[in-house]
């Protein structure tokens, strides 16, 4: 398995590699949009953790691309934006799970495990 972080902040990249608890072969990660629809061609990611607010492409359109580029792909949303109307376009667009920033190990882990289960 592999997994895809992606966030235009070093430190909640980071802390995503560091605290995840999922079983994985390899981690990759992107600052933006356009550098994640790059890596998704390349590795072909089981997982992503994906920001809504980035520069150059939003989260929203990166979750749509990289779903036309692997269909069964797994995308968690992370973000400070709370609000329905992005949380429901970004599931619109193939995301398939919701969580808030600032979020605890407990909360990403947590995500992650519904993720992967399908729910």
């Amino acid at each position: 398995m592999k997994l895809m972080i992606v966030d235009d902040s070093m430190v909640i990249r980071r802390k995503i590699e560091r605290v995840h608890q999922l079983p994985v072969e390899k981690v990759v990660q992107a600052e933006n949009g356009h550098e994640a629809v790059a890596v998704c061609r390349r590795e072909l990611p089981d997982v992503v953790t994906m920001d809504l607010t980035m520069p150059h492409m939003d989260g929203v359109e990166c979750v749509k691309r990289l779903v036309e580029i692997k269909p069964d792909i797994r995308v968690l949303v992370i973000s400070a934006l709370a609000d329905k109307h992005t949380a429901i376009q970004a599931i619109k667009n193939g995301a398939r799970g919701f969580l808030c920033k600032p979020f605890s190990e407990d909360a990403l882990n947590g995500a992650l495990q519904k993720l992967l289960a399908g729910n």
